[in-house]
């Protein structure tokens, strides 16, 4: 069927009316099963959850619908062959586990029992994640019904895990004993939001983490500040000075080697970042906070998006009880955290860290430091075919709005899906920042999961020639 592209949004669209009731009325009954991966009371209700998407996609028309067992909570697999002999391979990657939500943590509706007030579905999971999981199903149909066709334009394949919310611990392990199933020309994540609801934008990337605990040991019990104290080690005094070593007086990172490889950011990439209507009073009021500082030379978006960190999450040890209590702790603790770029190895970092400890530890003091699982950084480059052909599908939905990129400060398993897989990662969300995550009253802007709908629709019909572009 040959289509303007005039036509074809207005076909898409007039799909997408004539079934939003009945897509809205689908996932309200998926946000009623509480599928809280942190909460192992909550297990069944996971595993109820993966059974329901497993059903609905099957309904919707994906040749292939596997739930696929961890050692935690299940994940959910799909697959629609395209039919096209040369058609690319799509992975679109989402969550169906949710955060913990009570009524009682400040929820002005019932968290599990979606309510539509104004134009906005409230329900834990409504943006995160379920909602934007689940505007795929009715996207693909649009698709259809826009084409003609009867198999979408590319391979699609779906990945749903169910313990993105308790940190993804298995999910490398079904990612890499699953890959050759996995395995696709790119992969969509749509875990991810926009700017706001008047600015579209398309997120290029997320930084990695590694973390790590450190224990101090001096003496082997409390002792005497009087009787000991400046002639044996202190465990929290060095604690303190590891602390004032990680950054120097323009807050870099001061741990040799920390900085090799990152991937700097272009001067074109720059004025991007430039272009949005940033307000900074307002970041700061949501950050709860009263002033910015960090790595000099870049702005606070730079900051956050696009250079690596090191934070103190915690610092311990010693009396910490009503009044003074003169002594020398045994012990202290710290527990830092790494922020990751495109360009670093989080093995690389640790090694660092280690050399780095190693060198300021003074003697008679033992310690014994410990990194947890590291999450690769990802990025998208922003002269990849897919990405513009994100930007210009996500365009058309907003009827020729231009789309500006952006870039998330934290991080996710996006990377394990780009590190084993060895596909680029492109992102696609529709959720804006008051939508509230991990809050109480989440909500989805349901005009705005139109939107996301709409952008799928359009997106597997641009997709192949973007990624045989890629390919040559």
């Amino acid at each position: 069927m040959s289509e303007t592209p005039d036509s074809a949004v207005h076909a898409v669209r007039t799909y997408i009316e004539q079934h939003r009731a009945t897509f809205l009325g689908d996932l309200a009954e998926w946000l009623r099963i509480p599928s809280v991966s942190a909460q192992p009371d909550r297990a069944g209700d996971v595993r109820r959850s993966a059974q329901w998407l497993a059903a609905k996609l099957t309904e919707t028309g994906f040749a292939t619908v596997e739930v696929w067992e961890t050692d935690g909570a299940p994940a959910v697999f799909a697959e629609w062959p395209s039919g096209d002999p040369d058609a690319p391979t799509v992975l679109v990657y989402g969550h169906h586990d949710v955060q913990p939500a009570a009524r009682e943590d400040g929820w002005h509706t019932e968290p599990f029992e979606p309510t539509v007030i104004d134009g906005r579905m409230y329900a834990r999971g409504a943006a995160d994640d379920k909602g934007q999981v689940f505007f795929h199903t009715l996207g693909v149909r649009a698709h259809l019904a826009a084409t003609g066709r009867t198999a979408p334009a590319v391979n699609l394949k779906l990945i749903v895990e169910g313990e993105e919310e308790s940190g993804s611990p298995h999910f490398r392990e079904l990612v890499e004993t699953h890959a050759e199933r996995l395995a696709a020309d790119a992969v969509i994540v749509s875990d991810t939001g926009m700017w706001s609801e008047t600015t579209p934008t398309v997120c290029t990337g997320m930084r990695g983490v590694a973390d790590c605990e450190i224990e101090l040991y001096g003496p082997d019990q409390d002792i005497h500040s009087g009787s000991f104290g400046g002639a044996v080690p202190n465990p929290a005094t060095v604690a303190g000075r590891i602390v004032a070593a990680l950054h120097d007086e323009t807050e870099r990172v001061a741990i040799p080697g920390f900085y090799e490889g990152v991937t700097e950011l272009s001067d074109a990439e720059r004025a991007l970042v430039a272009e949005l209507p940033f307000d900074e009073d307002a970041w700061l009021r949501t950050a709860k906070s009263h002033g910015t500082l960090g790595e000099a030379g870049f702005t606070t978006l730079e900051r956050v998006w696009a250079r690596p960190t090191a934070e103190v999450n915690g610092i311990g040890g010693g009396y910490q009880g009503p009044g003074g209590k003169t002594i020398v702790p045994a012990s202290a603790q710290l527990k830092l955290s790494f922020r990751l770029v495109a360009g670093q190895d989080p093995g690389k970092i640790e090694l660092a860290v280690r050399d780095w400890l190693a060198g300021l530890v003074p003697a008679g003091i033992r310690y014994e430091i410990v990194f947890g699982a590291p999450t690769r950084p990802c990025l998208t480059p922003l002269d990849h075919p897919a990405l513009k052909a994100v930007a210009g599908a996500m365009s058309r939905a907003f009827d020729g709005a231009k789309v500006r990129y952006t870039r998330e400060g934290g991080s996710g398993p996006a990377a394990d899906l780009q590190d084993v897989l060895e596909a680029p990662v492109l992102f696609l969300g529709i959720s804006v920042p008051s939508d509230g995550w991990h809050a109480p009253n989440e909500k989805i802007e349901l005009d705005l999961l139109m939107k996301g709908v709409e952008t799928t629709a359009h997106l597997w019909g641009d997709l192949p020639a973007a990624l045989h572009t890629a390919a040559r």
